[in-house]
């Protein structure tokens, strides 16, 4: 059985220390240790893309992403990404677009396509589909996304 220990990590900006199994999920001490629900559990195995965080900039699946692997990296969550008064320019274009439904698969979508930008600034529409690939949405908004991140492209390109 794992030994809890110290655990220092940067989320959003902010450094935290937590005593803690350094096995945990970083997607339970994000939401259980920190209170921010962004990132959501849907699958648990790293499947559906709910619980995707930025680390160090890279969109990565924090359902199965041990703690202890986010150690002296920066973390990102969907909050920490923009906010209220100035969203992140992918946020405000999945408002523009209405790029959801029921909203549980919004914050991986979100994650990923900022990611996406991030490394690419203005990619093909093939690009953006692969990227996406592998995020689930239930309600069927794939076509309201894929305009948010059209929208977002080409905001960035103004």
């Amino acid at each position: 059985m794992p030994v809890p220990r110290d655990v220092a990590l940067e989320v959003n900006g902010q450094r935290h220390r937590l005593h803690l199994d350094p096995s945990a999920p970083l997607l339970l001490v994000l939401r259980n240790d920190l209170t921010l629900n962004g990132p959501k559990y849907g699958c648990g195995l790293g499947e559906c893309g709910a619980c995707t965080v930025l680390l160090d900039g890279k969109a990565v699946r924090s359902c199965v992403l041990p703690v202890s692997r986010a150690e002296g990296r920066r973390v990102t969550t969907l909050e920490g990404l923009g906010t209220i008064e100035a969203p992140h320019p992918v946020q405000s274009a999945f408002i523009a677009e209405q790029g959801a439904q029921c909203g549980y698969c919004l914050n991986g979508m979100i994650m990923t396509v900022a990611a996406l930008l991030d490394r690419n600034p203005r990619p093909t529409e093939a690009q953006i589909r692969e990227a996406l690939a592998y995020n689930l949405c239930r309600c069927g908004t794939h076509m309201e996304i894929l305009a948010a991140v059209r929208c977002a492209v080409a905001e960035r390109a103004t």
